[in-house]
């Protein structure tokens, strides 16, 4: 007796088409992500993005009274990874409801995924072997006007 398959590769294409619209909300959603952190002085106020990339910056006229520009970097250098923290917990936030149980966004979010480091490492190719490097190896101490194995 033949077995029609079509009931279950409409099937498949339904759970592809559900795990991409997720997969486009999960990055919209993503993308979208802004937290902005206020010193504890409302001197600074900064905004990042998902990625903790700095969107604005803005510095209170009463800072460049009251700190030295040490003082200021480092107040914004604080506030910032205030910001940042709140974005990562937001990108984790938009991550766990796609992730299976005990995977972590972390890994996830720096391309790791759930791989080993023994996973990543490329594989050695066939007939090479792994060559040690050697002090001469260095390019520091080689001038590429003189030495002529840089050709």
């Amino acid at each position: 007796m033949p077995v029609d398959h079509q009931a279950e590769v409409d099937q498949l294409m339904a759970d592809y088409r559900r795990s991409r619209e997720q997969l486009v909300a999960v990055q919209r959603g993503m993308a979208s992500i802004r937290e902005t952190a206020t010193s504890h002085d409302e001197l600074v106020t900064v905004t990042v993005g998902p990625r903790g990339t700095l969107i604005d910056l803005v510095i209170d006229d009463r800072a460049y009274q009251r700190l030295r520009p040490s003082e200021l970097a480092d107040l914004i250098v604080r506030t910032t990874d205030v910001a940042v923290a709140g974005a990562t917990r937001r990108m984790h936030d938009q991550l766990a409801p796609v992730l299976p149980a005990g995977s972590d966004p972390d890994a996830v979010l720096n391309g790791r995924a759930d791989l080993s480091d023994t996973e990543i490492e490329p594989e050695p190719q066939p007939g090479r072997h792994a060559r040690r490097p050697r002090e001469d190896d260095s390019f520091e101490n080689r001038s590429w006007l003189t030495d002529g194995r840089h050709a």
